[in-house]
């Protein structure tokens, strides 16, 4: 915008500048030509009286004394035909001149001054000089020079002005691109500051309003997903009620371990939807730690089902930069999918092991793979409700990672989580 402005600015002024500055410029080559043009009538016409009276000597040395003053040639023609002063031949001019009418007329070497005096016998004495471009020009040079330097001078004075006039208008606009980023990156507290022309200001109430209006917005959906995540504590106490029923001491261990991870998880979800515009806290875990104890909780649902589990575990401690329940989510997510999207007996292995920095966790199995397109939140192969690639991936993210799927030499899934360290 200040580039637009400035070029508008310069091309106005541009016109400006040429409509006031030529025809003066052609002006002031006008008054120098008519002033030069006086000034040699006004010389010759100093002669009138010696030409008509004087004897031819008389007016030779006052027309030689003319020439050396004013450095013009002057020549005198005599109603005889001879010629005094600077030889000359006779022009049109001159011959018009004879006929008793004198005259300024333009020739190639400037203007020719011819002046008719009467009085001497035998006819009309003509006094002729010309004026060369040279005196003609005197000065306009220097004086267009001024005129392009007060051209020049404007060009920039408004240059400048247009400068000051684009940074009134582009430092608001600034701005409000500022606020709007930090709410696209969920800054919800960033405000813009009302500045600059009415519109402006217009702009930056609107962009407020709806800042505040996603607040709101945001806020209640946290709370209804917090009640909703609270229906769940229900069914989970009856839960807990129903597996210390249970005669089997091992049994009782294992589904109330599940059932406390599963109640940290929504404790977890809880304080995530209510969690307000205070930028979380830096994570951190041992990979190494959560993936063993994820990996043993989903050996047993493995062994009912008749697949073999492979560990490949790296010794820890391995600290990457996400926090243990969301790297267990993680987990959690990737192994669900090779039980939901594979047939009963079907073998998997899960590795995690350092490399370039960070750790990487590998889980491939031998089934059919992934269709195109899996990694999209909310689409699903399956009945499912195609979150749980979405949900390995923002683990991912969160510490600086990645999510890449790939085919097995078996035709089956690969799926690779890229974790960041602690940062």
């Amino acid at each position: 915008m200040r580039r637009r402005l400035a070029l508008l600015v310069a091309a106005t002024t541009c016109l400006t500048v040429i409509a006031f500055l030529v025809p003066l410029a052609l002006l002031v080559r006008t008054v120098a030509e008519d002033r030069a043009t006086v000034r040699a009538t006004a010389d010759v016409q100093g002669l009138v009286p010696v030409v008509g009276t004087a004897d031819p000597e008389t007016v030779r040395l006052t027309v030689e004394q003319l020439i050396a003053e004013s450095g013009r040639p002057v020549s005198i023609f005599l109603p005889d035909g001879s010629v005094l002063g600077a030889p000359a031949g006779r022009t049109p001019a001159v011959a018009l001149a004879a006929r008793g009418q004198s005259l300024t007329a333009r020739t190639d070497d400037g203007r020719e001054v011819v002046i008719a005096v009467q009085g001497r016998p035998g006819g009309t004495t003509v006094i002729r000089t010309v004026v060369d471009e040279t005196e003609l020009t005197s000065g306009v040079a220097r004086s267009w020079l001024v005129l392009a330097a007060l051209g020049v001078l404007l060009l920039l004075l408004g240059l400048l002005v247009a400068d000051r006039l684009a940074r009134s208008l582009v430092r608001p606009i600034v701005a409000l691109s500022g606020v709007s980023h930090r709410l696209a990156n969920a800054e919800l507290t960033a405000r813009a500051t009302p500045a600059g022309p009415t519109e402006l200001r217009e702009v930056a109430g609107a962009l407020n309003h709806l800042a505040d209006r996603i607040q709101v917005l945001l806020r209640e959906e946290r709370e209804q997903v917090a009640d909703l995540s609270h229906r769940l504590r229900t069914p989970l106490t009856a839960l807990r009620l129903e597996a210390e029923s249970l005669r089997d001491p091992d049994d009782v261990a294992r589904i109330t371990a599940g059932v406390d991870a599963l109640e940290r998880t929504v404790t977890g979800l809880i304080r995530q939807a209510r969690w307000r515009a205070a930028p979380p806290t830096t994570a951190t875990c041992d990979a190494a730690t959560v993936v063993g104890e994820r990996v043993a909780f989903w050996s047993v649902l493995a062994e009912d089902t008749g697949r073999t589990v492979t560990l490949d575990l790296a010794g820890g401690p391995l600290p990457v930069g996400v926090a243990a329940d969301d790297l267990a989510a993680g987990v959690d997510a990737l192994l669900a999918n090779v039980f939901a999207h594979t047939p009963d007996g079907t073998g998997f292995q899960v590795r995690l092991a350092p490399q370039d920095g960070r750790v990487v966790l590998t889980v491939a199995d031998e089934g059919p793979g992934i269709p195109p397109g899996l990694v999209r939140r909310g689409v699903s192969g399956n009945d499912s409700t195609g979150l749980g690639l979405d949900i390995a991936r923002r683990a991912a993210q969160t510490s600086g990672g990645r999510l890449e799927l790939g085919t097995g030499t078996t035709g089956g899934a690969v799926v690779r989580l890229h974790l960041g360290p602690p940062r």
